[in-house]
C-alpha cells in the first residue's frame, strides 16, 4: 500500500506536470498560429504585388453606357371605399411569380490580415451621417499620388500593399461589423473617411478608398479621365438613371464621376465580391431622433399612436440607391418591404398598435393595421413631392408627410409580418401596388393560390376597403406576385 502510494505524484508535481504540458501546447499552437500568419501574410503580398504589376500596363478605353431609365407607369389614383356588396371567395389570376432574392454574406479578405508589428497610435476621426467615428491612421499613412498614370498608381499600391496600412483595413471591417454596415453604407464610409482624411487631395482620397475596398473583399475597378482618378464599383443589381461600364460582362459603376469615357484597368483580385444593395439589418447610426409625428386610423380610433424616426438613417436613404436584380422590377418593391423597420421606430410605433390588435382575431387585426395605413397617411404622387418616382423604405414613410401606394404597402406588409407573424406578398399591377396576407383561419374575400395557400387581397391605397377587396379597375390578369422574407 505504501509503495503505491509513493508512485502517485502529489498534489504539486501533478499541477507542474500540468503546466508543463500547458506552455508546450501553448507554444506549439502559437508557432503554428505565426507560421499561419506568416503565410496569410505573403500571400497578400504576392497577390498585390502581381495586383501592381498589372496596374503598370496600359489601361483601356471604355465608353459608358446610359443608365437604366426608371420604369415609368401612369400611377393609379386612390379609391375611396363604398362597395356594400357581402365580401365572398373570389379566386383572381396572376401573371408571374418574383421570388425571393436570398442576401449572400458580405464579402471579406482573401486571407486574415493581421495588425502592423508595430501598433499605430495614431487615430484619425471623421464623422459618418453624424455617427462619430475613428481608424488607425495618422500622418505617416500619408502618400503623394504624382499622377494618374499607370506607373504612379502601381507605385503607390505598392506603398499601400505594406503592413503599415493593416490596421485601417482592420479598423474599418470592425466599423462594418459594429455598426451593421450594408454594402452601401461601407462604400460610403470609405469614401467619406479617406476625402476628409486627405481633405481636397481627391486622387489621393480615391486610391486608398479604393484600396481597402478591394483588400475587404469587394471587386472593384481604377480608371482615369484627365486629371482625376475613380473607382468604380461591381455589383449584379442594375442600378436606375446612373450610368456604367460593362467590363468583361460586369457593370461596374463610378462613385462620384461625371465622365462618360475612362481609360480603365480591368486588373482583378482574387475572390472578389460584387456590391450588393439589400440591406438585413438596421444602419447603426447615432441617434438624431425627429418630432412626435401623431397618426390615427379613421374606422378604429383605439388604432394611434405617436412616432419618431432616427433622422440620421433618413438622410442615409436618401442617398440609396434605386435598384433592381434579374432583371427583375419587382425585386426593387422587395428590397424596400425586407429592409427591416428601425429599432427606435418600431420602440415608438409597434406598442399602441400591439394594444390595439392584441385581443383581435386575425382578421379584425389585419383589417386594423390596413384601415391604419389607409386613412393615417396623406397620398401624394411622387413626381409632384419628389419630381420622379420614388419608392420609401418603412422608416421614410412613417417621417415624410406624403406617401403613395407603393410606400403603403410597403409598410403594411412590415407591420403586418412584424405583428402579426402572417405571410405577406405584394401584388404589382401597372402604375399600382397592393399586398396579400395568408391567413391561417378562413378568410373570405378576393384571394390568389401560391403552393396551396391562400393569400387574400389587401389594398392600403384603396381606402377605407376592408381585407378581400381589389381596387376596381386593376386588371388581375395582369398582376405579378413579389415574394417577401
Amino acid at each position: 500500500m505504501v509503495l503505491l502510494l509513493a508512485l502517485i505524484p502529489s498534489g504539486v508535481e501533478a499541477q507542474d506536470a500540468f503546466d508543463e504540458f500547458k506552455r508546450r501546447i501553448d507554444s506549439d499552437f502559437s508557432r503554428f498560429q505565426n507560421e499561419k500568419n506568416k503565410e496569410y501574410d505573403d500571400f497578400r503580398k504576392k497577390i498585390n504585388a502581381e495586383y501592381a504589376d498589372f496596374l503598370k500596363k496600359s489601361w483601356e478605353e471604355y465608353n459608358s453606357f446610359k443608365g437604366i431609365p426608371k420604369p415609368k407607369d401612369e400611377p393609379v389614383p386612390p379609391v375611396i371605399y363604398d362597395d356594400k356588396k357581402p365580401i365572398k371567395d373570389n379566386p383572381k389570376p396572376f401573371d408571374e411569380i418574383i421570388p425571393v432574392v436570398e442576401p449572400e454574406p458580405q464579402p471579406t479578405p482573401v486571407a486574415p490580415i493581421e495588425d502592423s508589428p508595430k501598433p499605430v497610435v495614431e487615430s484619425h476621426a471623421f464623422s459618418f451621417y453624424h455617427t462619430p467615428m475613428s481608424v488607425r491612421l495618422g500622418n505617416s499613412h500619408r502618400f503623394t499620388l504624382a499622377s494618374c498614370n499607370e506607373k504612379s498608381v502601381a507605385q503607390v499600391w505598392n506603398v499601400l500593399s505594406g503592413n503599415r496600412y493593416n490596421d485601417v483595413i482592420n479598423d474599418c471591417l470592425k466599423i462594418r461589423v459594429q455598426y451593421r454596415l450594408c454594402d452601401w453604407a461601407y462604400l460610403e464610409m470609405l469614401n467619406e473617411m479617406s476625402t476628409s482624411f486627405f481633405k481636397g487631395r481627391k486622387n489621393e482620397a480615391v486610391l486608398l478608398a479604393a484600396f481597402i475596398y478591394c483588400q475587404s473583399g469587394y471587386k472593384m475597378r481604377l480608371a482615369y479621365a484627365g486629371e482625376r482618378l475613380y473607382m468604380l464599383y461591381a455589383s449584379n443589381y442594375g442600378i436606375y438613371d446612373m450610368p456604367y461600364w460593362n467590363i468583361g460582362g460586369v457593370d461596374y459603376y463610378a462613385y462620384d464621376c461625371n465622365s462618360e469615357q475612362l481609360h480603365i484597368c480591368n486588373a482583378s483580385f482574387p475572390n472578389e465580391k460584387p456590391l450588393s444593395l439589400q440591406m438585413t439589418s438596421e444602419q447603426l447610426f447615432s441617434s438624431n431622433i425627429s418630432e412626435s409625428r401623431n397618426l390615427q386610423s379613421t374606422r378604429y380610433k383605439d388604432v394611434k399612436t405617436s412616432v419618431s424616426v432616427n433622422k440620421n438613417l433618413i438622410d442615409f436613404y436618401n442617398s440609396y440607391p434605386t435598384a433592381m436584380i434579374n432583371n427583375d422590377l419587382g425585386t426593387r418593391w422587395a428590397m424596400y418591404a425586407n429592409t427591416p423597420l428601425s429599432k427606435n421606430a418600431q420602440m415608438s410605433l409597434y406598442p399602441s398598435l400591439k394594444s390595439a390588435v392584441s385581443n383581435s382575431g386575425q382578421l379584425d387585426a389585419v383589417n386594423k393595421l390596413l384601415n391604419f395605413v389607409q386613412t393615417a397617411f396623406e397620398y401624394e404622387y411622387d413626381d409632384k413631392v419628389w419630381g420622379h418616382d420614388r419608392a420609401f423604405f418603412a422608416d421614410e414613410t412613417l417621417f415624410y408627410p406624403y406617401c403613395d401606394c407603393e410606400d403603403r404597402s410597403i409598410l403594411f406588409s412590415r407591420l403586418v409580418r412584424d405583428l402579426l407573424g402572417l405571410k405577406v406578398v405584394l401584388m404589382y399591377y401597372p402604375g399600382h401596388l397592393a399586398a396579400a396576407v395568408h391567413f391561417t383561419e378562413e378568410v373570405k374575400g378576393d384571394y390568389i393560390l401560391l403552393n396551396g395557400e391562400k393569400y387574400v387581397v389587401c389594398d392600403p391605397t384603396y381606402i377605407g376597403a376592408p381585407v378581400g377587396r381589389t381596387m376596381p379597375d386593376m386588371d388581375n390578369s395582369s398582376a405579378t406576385v413579389i415574394l417577401l422574407d
